[in-house]
């Protein structure tokens, strides 16, 4: 049983179900064992199960009458199909599915798991929605197939809402959905593992400087000291979280990378873009731009100081840089490891070259942007500290300098550890910015087993 609900976990329209509904399914699920080249059913067979791979390789073969898009898939470990079981009106098998290799399935009876769905007040309609993504998105079906999925709970027989008053329940049940993750992430071992790591960082740091006082690290300020600075009232070195300077400070800097970074992201990701799809571009734009990334950010402050008046605006510059050069280069390496087969078959399909471009090569190179992405955030936070190192009035890099340069040591720990956590913040919202805006991608890999 646990097996079954592991394998069940990993699957995309179960995964968001509540645990009780989850512990349902695997109760009436039953394994069945199928041979390479024996069929597991046909199309226009009656369709009373819903199927998950649990081991070895099905070939799907939608009949050609359903106008799918794609018509032949393969099917991997994890894999759903014979979804028809839960299809409003007649339930009847769509498609031929044999076994490439002898391959194990669980057979789920699709009326009794419309029962539990409907059952799950708060998760019923999230996995509906699911099976209704997975026919669309995975199967490439038209929506007269895949709108057959009852995605609300009323279809399945629950009349408990009227459908004139949806809003208020699709609210709830997203907010519900969050804090179900929330829950499941708590219940997991990470957040746990991560309170270890800090633990063990944390005591490391003490043992070396303030108890072993050993060499090399005796001279720097000890754990005890800085949490003291910090959270000090009346901070001996000016600067703790009860100064409107400290706060000035990490606004200035937030400021300076959240112009560079949208700066490099508007001009990196065209160029990156363009870099990969255009032969003919990239010969002539590479060569300078693989001249140029190299170079390190502190070679450029004096040019910038010479180009820009002020103070900001070489900072800016030297931000956007390092972040410029990250975003355009995973781009291009994005629109790279796109399959070529994926673009001819687009051409033979009557798509003219920005048509490709658009539907083929902009949606297929964004996991490489957003990886990209979120390295440049990163790398924003870098050379952000050294153009304010050297030229700013402002911002963390400032504060580490001149700590140093005044001998406040303290400070410059309070500055690198506020350093590190808000540039963990920025880069963490850029992912989760990347998987909302790629939520094709999150199920593909759910249906991988990832």
């Amino acid at each position: 049983m646990e097996q079954v609900e592991r394998l069940l976990k990993r699957t995309l329209p179960f995964q968001v179900v509540s645990p009780e509904t989850l512990d349902g399914i695997a109760e009436i699920s039953r394994h069945e064992v199928f041979k390479a080249g024996e069929v597991i059913y046909g199309a226009g067979q009656p369709a009373n199960e819903v199927y998950v791979l649990v081991s070895g390789r099905v070939a799907h073969r939608i009949d050609p009458e359903i106008k799918a898009r794609v018509h032949e898939k393969e099917l991997q470990v994890g894999d759903v199909f014979g979804w028809a079981a839960i299809l409003e009106g007649e339930k009847v098998r769509l498609a031929d599915v044999a076994c490439i290799e002898a391959a194990e399935v669980l057979k789920i009876d699709g009326t009794r798991l419309l029962e539990l769905l409907r059952k799950d007040v708060n998760f019923g309609e999230a996995a509906l929605k699911s099976f209704s993504q997975l026919i669309s998105q995975q199967y490439y079906l038209p929506p007269s197939v895949s709108g057959r999925v009852p995605t609300t709970l009323s279809k399945v027989g629950d009349t408990r809402t009227p459908a004139s008053n949806q809003a208020e329940p699709q609210t709830a049940s997203a907010w519900t959905l969050t804090m179900y993750r929330a829950g499941e992430w708590l219940r997991s071992p990470d957040p746990y593992l991560m309170m270890v790591g800090f633990a063990l960082m944390l005591g490391f740091w003490y043992l070396t400087v303030e108890v072993l006082k050993l060499p090399r690290f005796e001279d720097l300020p000890g754990l005890t000291t800085v949490v003291k600075e910090w959270f000090a009232e009346d901070p001996v070195y000016g600067m703790s979280i009860y100064t409107a300077e400290y706060y000035q400070h990490i606004w200035v800097s937030i400021r300076r990378v959240a112009i560079a970074f949208l700066l490099a992201t508007a001009l990196g990701v065209p160029l990156g873009l363009f870099l990969g799809w255009s032969r003919s571009f990239r010969e002539y734009v590479f060569p300078v731009f693989e001249l140029l990334r190299p170079i390190p950010i502190l070679a450029w402050v004096p040019l910038a100081i010479i180009m820009f008046s002020g103070s900001e605006t070489p900072v800016i510059f030297l931000t956007f840089l390092a972040s410029f050069f990250a975003t355009a280069l995973n781009t291009m390496l994005g629109v790279e490891s796109i399959d070529e087969s994926y673009t001819r078959a687009a051409a033979c399909l009557g798509a003219n070259r920005w048509q490709v471009f658009k539907e083929v090569i902009v949606p297929g190179s964004m996991p490489y942007v957003f990886t990209g992405l979120q390295i440049s955030v990163g790398v924003a936070w870098f050379s952000l500290v050294a153009g304010e190192m050297v030229s700013g009035q402002y911002g963390l890099g400032y504060v580490i300098n001149t700590s140093y340069t005044m001998v406040r040591y303290p400070t410059i720990i309070i500055g690198m550890v506020t350093l590190g956590i808000v540039g963990y913040t920025t880069s963490a919202m850029v992912r989760v910015a990347g998987n909302y805006m790629m939520q094709w991608r999150l199920r593909e890999m759910a249906l991988g087993g990832r």
